[in-house]
């Protein structure tokens, strides 16, 4: 066979695998090969309604928004009613007076705080701690994000090294078939034969192992989702990835120490102790309520000269002052107490936006890094195409033998996975740094998804 004949085969062959391979994860997942895909953004909409983790934070936030509602009736007036009756039995010494009886009382009393500061104060907190709670679920809402990228890609990977492993496992059992022959006709010894036998067993070992890794991920993916046979999209080759927007780190980490949910839940906390030193200090003031009630009362008549049950009907207005005076040095402690924790709160604050910071950084040289791997395993492919067909050529001459075409081989498919695998990995990488920075949402879903295509 000349090496151009042997050329246009070896690609035939990967050729076949491809679609081979395709229709092999369709029938992993469960599904038809007709069966509808999903894209990323579909993906992440049933994750929305079905991810235990995600919809605790919502629920978390209604509880938060719904305590925050509460904190508002510390400045309302409060109405009350109350009502009892008695059944009472008179035993005295004087025999006469010995009888049974019973009496009822109705009360209905409002009050209306005038001068209470640490119950306005409480309200604000409220309304920090809802804002705390409301950053507390956008990053649960970022996270989601990027836990479904992170599994879809993970699944689109696991076909990537399954489509390559099976298109290595046909060139080298091409190249075992060649050696083989050779040996027949005595152009090569046994040593090839055994070579390309020994490399064959190994390819199959790790078929084996991408298939049931295929499996986990998809397995992964469909718990996530809440659905049974997923089917990412793919992502085409070649294909041109996002580059950074802004290219600047400085501005992201900016954004992140001004933007991210962990600062500003952070920022909401110092708010909350700062208002808890103000009311612990008004703790030690004077309060004044606004008191109205109105009572009905039927009991015996404790006059002689009026024998039987009297009703009587009283109603009152006025005002409650209240000042604390001693208290044991309660409310000169707390107020220790709280200026102790808002400087704690103050360096909570400063160490979130330190973390931030960092991964921010991290995160934007990382894309960088994996846009640089990915452009240098485009040319890494390139060249190890061409290395393959000399190698072939070499063969074929005699000047080289059977190892470095299977070596060869074994490196060309390396290197495509690995270059599947960085582009995946500049997509999620993008998502986590902009979850980095804070400013991730769901929309930024869009680009890339706009770069797969259905099957």
């Amino acid at each position: 066979m000349t090496n151009t004949a042997r050329s246009t085969a070896f690609r035939r062959v990967t050729g076949l695998v491809h679609l081979r391979s395709g229709l092999l994860a369709a029938a992993l997942a469960g599904v038809s090969a007709g069966a509808q895909a999903q894209s990323l953004q579909a993906l992440l909409e049933a994750a929305q309604s079905y991810d235990a983790t995600y919809l605790a934070a919502k629920a978390q936030f209604e509880a938060n928004r719904a305590k925050a509602e509460q904190a508002r009736s510390r400045v309302l007036p409060t109405v009350g009613l109350s009502a009892e009756a008695f059944v009472n039995r008179r035993d005295s010494s004087v025999q006469a007076l010995d009888d049974t009886f019973n009496n009822q009382t109705v009360r209905l009393a409002a009050t209306q705080p005038l001068y209470r500061p640490g119950n306005q104060l409480e309200v604000e907190q409220a309304q920090r701690a809802l804002q705390a709670a409301e950053a507390q679920l956008q990053a649960a809402e970022q996270d989601l994000i990027v836990r479904v990228s992170q599994a879809y890609f993970d699944v689109l990977g696991a076909e990537d090294t399954l489509t390559f492993v099976q298109a290595q496992k046909a060139a080298v059992s091409e190249q075992l078939a060649a050696a083989k022959r050779n040996f027949e006709v005595g152009t090569a010894t046994i040593t090839d034969t055994r070579e390309a036998q020994a490399r064959f067993d190994l390819v199959v070992a790790q078929e084996i192992a991408a298939e049931n890794d295929l499996r986990v991920k998809k397995l992964a993916l469909d718990q996530l989702v809440g659905k049974s046979g997923t089917l990412p999209w793919r992502l085409p080759t070649p294909v041109a990835l996002p580059a950074l927007q802004p290219d600047d780190v400085s501005a992201w980490v900016q954004r992140a120490t001004s933007e991210h949910p962990s600062v500003r839940a952070a920022q909401a906390a110092l708010e909350i102790a700062r208002l808890e030193v103000r009311r612990a200090e008004a703790a030690k003031g004077p309060t004044l309520d606004a008191v109205a009630q109105y009572q009905f009362a039927r009991a015996p008549s404790s006059v002689a000269t009026l024998p039987g049950y009297l009703r009587n009907q009283t109603a009152s207005v006025g005002v409650q002052f209240n000042l604390p005076l001693y208290s044991g040095g309660a409310l000169e402690n707390r107020v220790k107490e709280t200026l102790a924790l808002e400087e704690k709160a103050r360096n909570d604050v400063e160490s979130a936006r330190r973390g931030v910071s960092q991964a921010t950084r991290a995160a934007f040289f990382g894309v960088q890094s994996g846009l640089s791997q990915v452009h240098a395993l485009e040319a890494a492919e390139a060249s190890s195409q061409s290395a393959l067909d000399a190698n072939q050529l070499g063969y074929q001459v005699g000047v080289r033998i059977n190892i470095d075409v299977l070596n060869a081989q074994s490196q060309l498919f390396q290197t495509k996975a690995s270059l599947a695998k960085a582009r995946y990995d500049v997509l999620v990488g993008n998502l986590r740094l902009r979850q980095a920075a804070g400013v991730l949402k769901s929309d930024d879903l869009q680009p890339i998804n706009a770069l797969l295509q259905p099957r």
